[in-house]
């Protein structure tokens, strides 16, 4: 009860994204479509993903007789979606967001201390991966704190955090123990996240106070055994009463983290629904939320996995569950907007877990590192450790300042973030791969032992990746949902030559920044004045990247119109790109607050934001030149047919050398 009791106190509170036509008028809906299911974002071509309404940051066509400067997509606030085009928007990065005011901050305080001291002194990671279970007292005593109710409401029995205040506990149990954290954020991160974003009034009041106190759990079901990254092909069905007071489920959900302990359910499943101007029935998909108590509803023993053993997943089976209408969640056939906006909301949180993760890594690997000697020196005295070690240290910087600017973003109103939020789920997940497997090789055979428990985090982490949407989907979502909104500029500039007097001033500017940019002139882009003067050369990296980005982006969009979609080895590296130039800009931010402040750790987070600009523009103009050159496209090309040749033999093509 402590973290409730203490939120009561007087001190205290989907994106589908339609991939760009071609610039010749080609209608938008006949797009592939990107969507989101449990632990994974899929691409479809199924016109019926296609929501009515389009996703914020993704305008619609502007009409010929109101072509201005929304018509080329500057009203976006999203520093991801802006850089697609070339361009800087500030209001969401600069100054790093500072959104607890003194109430909320000292609120926090109280809880930091014995979230701490819980997992600390009562938690037992090792136990719980042998049993494969989070041990009961543990589970009891979550539930006593209050930390299966996070973000719910305090009127409805939860602790009524905002999502920086979130990010900051669960960076605790990240790091901690993963399997305790994918337990508790399978429960509220995604399992009854669409209650509290689309639920009415009388949901919520139904069922959040039990949820908050943990004495129901609940789970998030999408993911089928025929319906993998086609989200469209799922199966299961869920069909009206002819009297239309119910709905009829049938089908099944598989690798459903609480599968197994949930009590009520996030079920997405198909419903037929008529088109009012058409008269045909499609299947839409629609939202439920499920009890178990229905009746029809079974599960099938706990997975055996690779990580995460302490997190129960299971298969969820739902046979004629008799569902009331009124537990349709959000619209019927509104389903993918649901799913996607549980996932977007929900994907800073897995940053700023799995940063805490970094951090203890990270710790464990110094005390190694200062504790061991060979050759008569410590080891952390050797240059090829102290560079381990540094470069961990700005993944975890960059990965914390992800997490933390993504929530304060949310916190802050902004509604543009799916990039953002993509991209820190994309770097954390594997950031913190990559820390853990250095820290295991830092502390050579001792990492590879079990005690020390390194192993069992690298088992827990590789999960990241995959789920919440794999890391390849999530590029492709990044990628393409930034060519959309340069699609939608350009096609806005077409339609303003269309009346090129009305639009003198809007033209004379493009026409001014392409001339500038075929001189090979800069675009007058600064973040003068914006960062701090000490880190002006990181900020001179950053924009001159941005402007190159522009400019390959729109390159590539008008090389391959609408069949963008299928150059997915282009689309991986102007993802790489994106991830790159955000945390380039999350870094400068960061730093840039700490020298103003004047924090003990300025100098040492100008050096981590130094070295990680310096590094990431090299990256960013190496992968911007191999995309211009000619060699590309012969390498896609070997590619291709190496992997062609590889799938059509069965594994590997040549012959042992031996020649038997």
């Amino acid at each position: 009860m402590l973290l409730r009791k203490v939120a009561q106190s007087p001190a205290l509170c989907g994106a589908v994204l339609r991939l760009p036509p071609s610039l010749s008028g080609v209608p938008r809906q006949t797009g592939a479509v990107l969507t989101a299911q449990n632990g994974r974002l899929y691409a479809s071509q199924a016109a019926e993903a296609v929501l009515e309404k389009p996703a914020a940051g993704t305008d619609a066509a502007v009409k010929v007789d109101k072509v201005d400067k929304k018509a080329v997509g500057v009203e976006s606030k999203s520093f991801a979606m802006n850089m697609f085009k070339g361009q800087i928007s500030t209001s969401q990065v600069f100054p790093f967001p500072s959104v607890l005011n003194e109430d909320q901050s000292q609120f926090l305080r109280e809880l930091v201390g014995p979230c701490e001291k819980f997992f600390e002194e009562v938690n037992d990671p090792a136990k719980n991966d042998a049993l494969e279970k989070v041990e009961d007292h543990t589970l009891e005593g979550l539930k006593e704190m209050g930390a299966f109710g996070l973000q719910v409401p305090a009127e409805l029995g939860g602790v009524g955090l905002n999502n920086t205040q979130y990010a900051r506990l669960v960076e605790i149990v990240g790091l901690h123990d993963l399997g305790v954290g994918i337990t508790l954020g399978a429960h509220q991160s995604i399992g009854f996240k669409g209650i509290l974003l689309f639920g009415n009034r009388q949901q919520k009041e139904k069922y959040l106070p039990k949820l908050a106190s943990g004495e129901t759990m609940a789970a998030y079901c999408l993911t089928e055994p025929a319906s993998g990254s086609d989200a469209a092909s799922i199966r299961t069905t869920a069909v009206a009463s002819p009297c239309g007071k119910y709905y009829t489920l049938n089908g099944s959900k598989i690798w459903i983290s609480n599968g197994g302990l949930a009590e009520i359910f996030t079920v997405f499943a198909k419903t037929p629904l008529k088109d009012e101007k058409t008269g045909e029935v499609k299947d839409k998909i629609t939202a439920f939320i499920v009890e178990r108590s229905f009746g029809g509803v079974t599960s099938g023993p706990p997975e055996k996995k690779m990580g995460i053993k302490a997190s129960n997943t299971a298969e969820v089976y739902f046979e004629n569950v008799r569902v009331p209408a009124d537990c349709v969640l959000g619209e019927v056939g509104g389903g993918f907007k649901v799913a996607m906006n549980i996932l977007n909301n929900g994907r800073f949180g897995m940053a700023a877990a799995l940063s805490g993760t970094m951090k203890g890594v990270l710790a464990k690997a110094v005390d190694h590192a200062a504790n061991r000697t060979q050759f008569g020196s410590k080891i952390h005295t050797f240059g090829t450790i102290q560079e381990k070690i540094a470069r961990m240290a700005m993944l975890q910087y960059v990965a914390e300042s992800m997490a933390y600017m993504v929530s304060g973003n949310m916190d802050s109103g902004a509604t543009d973030f799916q990039i953002e939020a993509a991209i820190s789920k994309i770097f954390a997940s594997e950031a913190a791969w990559t820390v853990t497997d250095e820290c295991i090789q830092i502390m050579g055979g001792m990492g590879f032992m079990k005690e020390p428990g390194v192993e069992r985090v690298m088992r827990d982490l590789r999960i990241f990746r995959i789920f919440e949407g794999t890391n390849d989907i999530l590029r492709l979502f990044v990628a393409l949902n930034g060519f959309q909104n340069v699609g939608n500029q350009l096609k806005g500039l077409q339609k303003a030559l269309k009346n090129p007097l009305g639009n003198a001033s809007l033209l004379a500017g493009e026409f001014t920044k392409r001339a500038k940019r075929t001189a090979g002139m800069g675009s007058g882009l600064t973040l003068q004045g914006t960062v701090h003067p000490e880190l002006a050369h990181s900020g001179e990296l950053t924009v001159k990247a941005i402007e190159h980005f522009g400019v390959v982006i729109e390159e590539q969009l008008l090389k391959h119109g609408k069949k963008i979609i299928d150059e997915q080895f282009v689309l991986k590296r102007v993802a790489d790109i994106a991830i790159d130039l955000y945390a380039m800009v999350v870094v400068l931010s960061r730093a840039s607050r700490a020298l103003s402040q004047g924090h003990s750790s300025a100098q040492h987070e100008k050096m981590l934001c130094e070295t990680w600009c310096i590094e990431a523009h090299d990256r960013i103009m190496r992968d911007i030149k191999f995309l211009k050159s000619g060699s590309s496209k012969q390498i896609f090309k070997n590619l291709n047919a190496i992997s062609s040749a590889v799938v059509e033999n069965g594994g590997v093509v040549n012959p042992n050398p031996l020649g038997f």
